[in-house]
């Protein structure tokens, strides 16, 4: 059994065991409420979102359906990550097989590449919204939408790929516990036998390039947009772009700030606790899952009143 394979037993092992908080063990008693709490709220408030815009027509308009894959990556995401974690808090279930550790090595990878080309589209979206409006129409159509959403997967798809590829061929041998809650390419590729730099520069270059990119072109649009917006003269119309595009900027900003600051206590591991990144990669993915619906949803006013006219139908 992997659960009784240690450090020097030197059998290839066939199993995993996620050991989540080494040094602070405390921390799933305390973690395991807000956990489950906005994991409820991320599966109900993307739900929603998405009965919504599925049933009222007025909504049919690519930017909702860009709203809608958001939220269809949100719901993926989650549901990848926190049952499993869950279930490590509250029944020590922390086995997990060969090929479901590198199934959601490769979905976490892929779905957060995709969820942050998605943010990419989207500020684009707002910016010939807003710097552009009379040629919006003929830019953001339904054929752009399409060609969008496949150039996010298989952009993600094909090179996300070679992570799990990567690490399942290493050789794992005597060590089979991985210290984190998730199956994480380096928390997992480090336990192997063999030489792990090509895992490390893929998942550094690959991360980086990703990830690096939608956020340069997001920041470039959201200056663009700032810049138009300061040279509108109608009464209320900066307030209005300004808080609209505040907001999601915002939701954007702290999307890649847990992502930056988990890469930087993972660098600095010897100054911070281990459980410090191992406790941001798992936030990283429900907090922005919970807050996505809220604040690109709720605060829409055809979102909210197209919930309002849902919810009166149903009563």
């Amino acid at each position: 059994m992997a659960s009784q394979q240690n450090d020097s037993d030197p059998s290839e092992i066939s199993d995993f065991l996620l050991n989540c908080f080494v040094t602070s063990p405390g921390w799933q008693l305390w973690l395991s409420l807000p956990l489950s709490l906005l994991f409820l709220l991320a599966m109900g408030a993307n739900a929603v979102l998405l009965i919504t815009i599925r049933l009222e027509a007025s909504l049919h308009e690519p930017m909702y359906y860009l709203l809608s894959l958001l939220s269809l990556l949100d719901i993926v995401l989650c549901l990848t990550v926190i049952p499993k974690v869950l279930a490590i808090f509250w029944f020590d279930l922390r086995l997990i097989s060969f090929s479901a550790c590198f199934l959601q090595m490769y979905i976490m990878n892929s779905f957060l590449g995709m969820e942050s080309c998605t943010f990419m589209v989207m500020a684009f979206d707002r910016y010939i919204a807003i710097c552009h409006p009379l040629r919006y129409p003929s830019i953001i159509t339904d054929q752009f939408v399409v060609k969008a959403v496949i150039f996010i997967v298989a952009r993600n798809v094909f090179l996300c790929m070679p992570i799990p590829i990567l690490s399942a061929r290493l050789y794992y041998c005597g060590r089979n516990v991985i210290e984190n809650c998730i199956c994480a390419n380096m928390s997992v590729s480090r336990l192997s036998c063999d030489d792990v730099t090509l895992n490390r520069l893929y998942q550094f270059a690959g991360g980086w390039t990703l990830l690096g990119s939608d956020l340069i072109l997001i920041f470039l649009s959201y200056i663009l947009i700032l810049r138009a917006v300061l040279k509108l003269k109608a009464e209320g119309a900066v307030a209005k772009a300004l808080s609209t595009c505040g907001s999601h900027f915002i939701l954007i900003l702290f999307f890649s700030t847990i992502l930056l600051v988990f890469v930087l206590t993972h660098v600095a591991k010897r100054k911070v606790s281990p459980d410090v990144p191992i406790l941001l990669n798992v936030l990283h993915h429900v907090i922005p899952a919970a807050l996505n619906p809220i604040v690109y949803g709720v605060r829409t006013q055809e979102i909210k009143q197209g919930i309002q006219r849902l919810l009166k139908k149903g009563w």
